[in-house]
């Protein structure tokens, strides 16, 4: 998914401000896609250039409403039909597990533990917006809700995979010393 294709299917409900759309990334899309300020707005601007949104309407402090154009909509169509999805997956977290292994048993156990703790509050945090939503059925609902129990199984099947793994990491490498680093013994 890129930011263009978000911010398209954001304004394909309805038209938004930058900031109204900055606002509904951090309520909806934040999981899996987050955004700052200046790629939302640096990407507006490379939308409405592109013809695919136009500036629907000015407000106070210059404060612009963009809506999609009917190429724009072509453009959101063509990528959910005709581009297959992007099964690349980038973790910073599971980058680190890979070099674990360069910390003391106990750094790597400890961190694996944390790594569990976070994504079972990621799983409580997903749990309450669920929980306290109004669902009313309408189609946007019920794929945010689709995205949002993605959110929460996937999170807590990962908190479940890191107590495992900790675990694993405890008893595999059990064996070293606390204070033995793993450059001295050649591992």
């Amino acid at each position: 998914m890129s930011l263009r294709h978000a911010l398209l299917g954001l304004l394909a409900e309805k038209p938004a401000s930058g900031y109204d759309l900055l606002k509904r990334f951090e309520t909806s899309l934040s999981m899996v896609w987050p955004a700052q300020q200046s790629q939302v707005y640096g990407e507006l601007a490379k939308l409405k250039e592109s013809g695919l949104i136009e500036v629907t309407g000015t407000g106070a402090r210059n404060r612009r409403d963009y809506g999609i154009t009917d190429t724009g909509r072509e453009e959101l169509h063509r990528w959910l039909t005709e581009v297959g999805p992007d099964l690349a997956f980038r973790s910073a977290a599971l980058l680190r597990v890979f070099f674990l292994w360069t910390l003391r048993r106990e750094e790597g156990v400890a961190y694996l533990k944390d790594f569990a703790r976070e994504n079972a509050a990621r799983k409580a945090a997903l749990e309450q917006v669920r929980d306290t939503a109004t669902w009313v059925g309408d189609p946007v609902q019920v794929c945010g809700w689709l995205a949002l129990e993605f959110g929460i199984r996937g999170s807590e099947n990962t908190a479940q995979w890191a107590e495992w793994a900790a675990g694993q990491l405890d008893e595999q490498l059990g064996d070293r010393t606390e204070t033995e680093s793993p450059e001295a013994d050649g591992s």
